[in-house]
């Protein structure tokens, strides 16, 4: 049973519409927390709002009969803050359970009571891994309205947008072949360490012992690697080559345990589950076998679109922008769609795609959410013959720089008036960039390509949210000033 959220108040329970905030705060909770207010306290945004969250909820789950979960505004507002603040779980639980405005924004009492409502670490992980990102997509359509509602007039009607895109790293480390063999193997011995314990077999008592000497091999690698000594290649293929060995003599140990368990004649789901996944974790440390005898013993050169940067976020690609200091990124780049107002209107993660791909696709989902966008501002990696022709087709005035030798009609295009004026107003989109790296989306340390993406979509709601909050704290305080001025008049 789940609840979108509980009217029923109770002793210590304050109104969502009646919680106060500091106006000269500069941090950023009261800034998401009051736009989470606007949100729930206006009826058709609530309406929108709610209507979306309860999809989010399985079919096959009631939502008026069975044990009580945790109410869907409950969870939105602990994924927006985590994002918006840029806090980890261990941080949202500690706050979830004592910062007095978050519980009376979470609908809980503003005091100590005895029985107050606690959430547990795993509650708070679980509930809020179950917003897809299509759900977060359309919430961030309604906040980013919301926003242009409140700015209404002419601010509304003529919207300027401006496109560019950053890397989102996945939480991995740097890769090395000796390293990625190394986490295979330390996942294949583990499993089968615990399905032999399951199933009262022999063999793997000494795994820890195991995976201790070749986390010791694979350290010597990394040292012979750095070394500068005349034989150092000679030394380091000597490593490589102990270090192979070890690791092919326990994929055939690991082999014939499998065998062994396949003559038993019981199984459980569970068990079927680890030998599946044991054959997984085999199959990604024979590949790593197989390159570094390719690449090491054999002098080959592997082609990029073989090598793997990850064995856990296998998502993960290999970036290099260019930018000073940075030589590569591991993650995935992210185009985000801002307007002038610095709401985002639309994102689009990369996960094969270049900039000159998504540039058309982006625009055309911004124009269809948002209307009333006249024209949008890009870099030149956005640029194409293709895609310059397309956005005019979409919008009145697409801004889109040409690489290369300009011709007579480009250079005409570029130094009129209107495109020197929206190229100088692009910059501004890297101060979204800022925000969003500031607010967590620098690194994402969720698991899967799920969890990147619930990720990256609970970062754009939670920074229209903030930037929602802080339109209307301003709004507040001009407000405020006016009516001073008449009394002191």
């Amino acid at each position: 049973m789940r609840k979108i959220y509980d009217n029923q108040l109770k002793f210590g329970n304050v109104l969502i519409s009646d919680i106060k905030f500091n106006p000269k705060s500069r941090d950023e909770l009261p800034k998401i927390l009051k736009g989470l207010q606007h949100i729930f306290v206006s009826n058709s945004i609530r309406k929108e709002v709610f209507d979306l969250l309860e999809s989010i909820v399985p079919q096959n789950i009631s939502m008026r009969r069975g044990r009580k979960g945790m109410d869907l505004w409950k969870i939105l507002v602990l994924g927006v803050v985590r994002l918006g603040c840029n806090w980890d779980y261990d941080k949202l639980h500690e706050m979830a359970n004592n910062h007095l405005t978050l519980r009376e924004m979470l609908g809980h009492e503003s005091s100590e009571w005895e029985n107050r409502n606690n959430y547990e670490l795993q509650t708070i992980k679980d509930n809020v891994s179950l917003i897809s990102p299509a759900v977060l997509e359309k919430l961030n359509a309604i906040v980013s309205n919301a926003g242009h509602n409140l700015l209404g007039g002419k601010k509304k009607e003529k919207l300027q947008g401006s496109v560019d895109s950053f890397v989102v790293e996945t939480n991995v480390s740097f890769p090395t072949d000796n390293k990625l063999l190394l986490d295979s193997m330390r996942k294949a011995i583990g499993l089968i360490k615990s399905l032999s314990i399951e199933l009262n077999l022999n063999g793997w008592r000494k795994s820890k012992c195991q995976i201790k000497k070749l986390r010791e091999q694979s350290r010597l690698i990394s040292k012979a690697k750095k070394s500068r000594g005349k034989d150092r290649e000679q030394k380091t293929r000597a490593k490589y080559a102990v270090y192979v060995k070890t690791c092919q003599e326990l994929i055939l140990r690991i082999e014939q345990t499998q065998e062994q368990i396949n003559s038993l004649s019981e199984f459980s789901i569970v068990s079927v589950l680890k030998q599946y996944l044991i054959k997984t974790w085999l199959e990604k440390a024979n590949t790593q076998i197989s390159q570094i005898q390719r690449r090491v013993f054999e002098g080959l050169v592997i082609p990029h679109s073989e090598k793997v940067f990850s064995v856990f976020e296998t998502y993960t690609r290999w970036i290099s922008k260019g930018k000073a200091g940075v030589m590569v990124e591991l993650g995935l780049p992210v185009s985000i769609f801002k307007d002038q107002h610095g709401f985002i209107l639309a994102y689009q993660i990369m996960e094969t795609e270049s900039d000159v791909d998504v540039a058309v696709p982006l625009t055309k989902k911004a124009k269809e959410l948002y209307p009333a966008l006249l024209s949008c501002s890009y870099d030149k990696g956005y640029w194409s013959p293709a895609n310059q022709q397309a956005l005019m087709e979409i919008m009145k005035n697409p801004v889109l720089p040409k690489k290369g030798k300009l011709s007579k009609n480009d250079k005409e295009r570029q130094n009129s008036t209107e495109f020197i004026k929206c190229r100088k107003k692009h910059s501004a989109v890297e101060s979204s960039i800022n925000g969003l790296e500031h607010s967590g989306l620098d690194r994402c340390p969720d698991r899967g390509i799920n969890g990147f993406k619930r990720y990256v979509g609970l970062a754009v709601l939670a920074r229209n949210i903030q930037t929602l909050g802080n339109l209307i704290i301003e709004k507040e305080k001009k407000r405020a000033k006016r009516k001073n001025k008449k009394k002191t008049a």
